[in-house]
């Protein structure tokens, strides 16, 4: 059966492609969490930056153990330092592409309207 073209523009619009727009922006979301690391990085938090870490050793020496402990503990605030600041940085990502997100869909549903509202203007100023 036979539509009118304008119906099929209509389901088009605010139907399938918004259901696109939809899937590509969770796909946007979903990216930046993986591109960031930002599950794996909660995961590590406290573990030692870039792996660095000594051994004890075999034999009991204060002073050895000292060292070995305090670089080590080191290495993991350093390391729960870092990866409190990446984050944040791929949080901060998320809430942008989420906003953007939002702005490109808001835009999308609102076009057809801002495209009849500028026909009109147009032809007020034209006539």
């Amino acid at each position: 059966m036979s539509q009118n073209i304008f119906i099929q523009y209509l389901a088009w619009h605010f139907f399938d492609s918004t259901q696109d727009i939809l899937a590509a922006w969770r796909n946007c979301l979903k990216f930046n969490l993986n591109h960031w690391s930002v599950p794996l990085l909660i995961k590590t938090w406290f573990s030692p930056w870039r792996r660095y870490r000594y051994s004890y050793g075999r034999g009991f020496s204060f002073t050895k153990y000292f060292e070995v402990f305090s670089f080590n503990m080191t290495s993991r605030v350093i390391g729960a330092i870092m990866r409190t600041f990446l984050i944040i940085a791929g949080f901060l990502m998320e809430v942008l592409i989420f906003c953007l997100g939002l702005l490109v869909l808001l835009v999308w549903l609102a076009l057809p309207v801002l495209l009849i509202s500028g026909f009109i203007y147009g032809c007020k100023i034209l006539f």
